[in-house]
């Protein structure tokens, strides 16, 4: 990232994450009448694996990006099992609350997955950040209550779902931090088919197929999985390298708006009192966090790894025995550096502070 400016391409990037995940909760909300909540998770993940994996054979040339390796192994393992429950989860919270309301509540996964990046990773955040957490962590707790007409109130049952699968997914997004360096069709190809088939074993083992499953329309569900899960994790991954897990999941607060959106023009639902609430505290909670700057002198370790990378930034200086340009991926030496200019946690810069 060159001086004074902001990493546009890769918020561009996580923007289209966001807008292609917002798709997910109102058309879920449909597929839940014709697929219980284990099956269309198992067709989620089976669509978005199988489709990055479709797309991944056809584009035929190798790509310059790091494989997976053995020691990526446990992140991998836990993703696949977090993967599993965090929609299997969201579905759930679908079935007993609104689309709009489940949609908007998805903001909370931005604070699981801060929170998590700064307890476990050690990840900077700052206090316009912290704010905008609170924010946010408000507006979850008054879309999570059900007021009667007599003035009392409850805590909604698929309110409380839907923040426990986002919190599974905050710390998803956190594993995945680890391996954004690797190659994010890989990736999306194994959170799929992983977590596709485990759900799909699972669902096989409680509740063999019949009436909760109407086989027309698998292909939809599928499709759906491939754009809201496959196309957005794959934009996600590549957003997160550069951004870091924090900051990427701000930009990717956008998702919830989206959902929120279609769903309140597909279902014709008069929002309610908690919901225009609360959706006017999400807003105010994504402006406060897209509208943090990072800045301060700062030390970079020496550090060996792998990874996609050209050498037209600050931190690409070690040289090739033949001239190299583009991107392309080996194993390189960062030497011990320090300088001062606007950064995020990506790759080179998940120093302590």
């Amino acid at each position: 990232m060159s001086r004074g400016t902001q990493p546009w391409l890769p918020i561009g990037i996580a923007l289209l994450a966001a807008t292609l995940f917002g798709l997910n909760a109102p058309a879920a909300k449909l597929l839940l009448a014709d697929f219980s909540p284990l099956y269309l998770t198992a067709l989620l993940y089976l669509g978005a694996g199988l489709g990055i994996g479709g797309l991944k054979l056809l584009s035929g040339r190798r790509r310059a990006e790091a494989a997976l390796t053995r020691d990526d192994l446990p992140w991998v393992a836990l993703m696949v099992v977090l993967d599993v429950l965090a929609p299997f989860l969201l579905l759930l919270g679908l079935a007993r609350t609104t689309a709009e309301n489940a949609s908007l509540l998805l903001n909370f996964e931005m604070v699981a997955t801060s929170v998590i990046a700064w307890l476990g990773f050690h990840e900077a955040i700052g206090r316009r950040m912290w704010l905008a957490m609170m924010v946010i962590t408000l507006a979850g707790m008054v879309l999570s209550v059900d007021f009667s007409k007599e003035g009392t109130f409850t805590f909604s049952l698929g309110s409380l779902l839907v923040i426990g699968g986002c919190c599974c997914w905050g710390l998803e997004n956190n594993c995945t931090r680890n391996l954004s360096a690797k190659d994010p069709a890989q990736i999306v190809i194994i959170k799929g088919l992983g977590s596709g088939f485990t759900a799909l074993l699972i669902a096989l083992l409680c509740e063999p197929p019949g009436a909760g499953f109407r086989w027309s329309w698998v292909p939809a569900a599928l499709l759906l999985g491939f754009v809201a899960y496959g196309l957005s994790i794959d934009c996600y991954v590549r957003a997160q390298r550069r951004l870091g897990a924090a900051r990427t999941s701000v930009y990717y607060a956008a998702a919830p708006f989206i959902g929120a959106a279609l769903s309140l023009g597909i279902f014709r639902e008069p929002p309610s009192r908690s919901l225009v609430a609360g959706g006017v505290l999400m807003v105010c909670g994504a402006l406060l966090a897209v509208t943090e700057r990072h800045q301060h002198r700062h030390r970079h370790e020496r550090l060996v790894h792998e990874h996609r990378h050209t050498h037209d930034d600050r931190h690409h200086t070690h040289s090739h025995p033949a001239p190299v340009t583009g991107y392309h991926s080996h194993r390189h030496t960062h030497e011990e550096l320090v300088h001062d200019h606007p950064h995020t946690p990506d790759l080179h810069h998940r120093h302590r502070h």
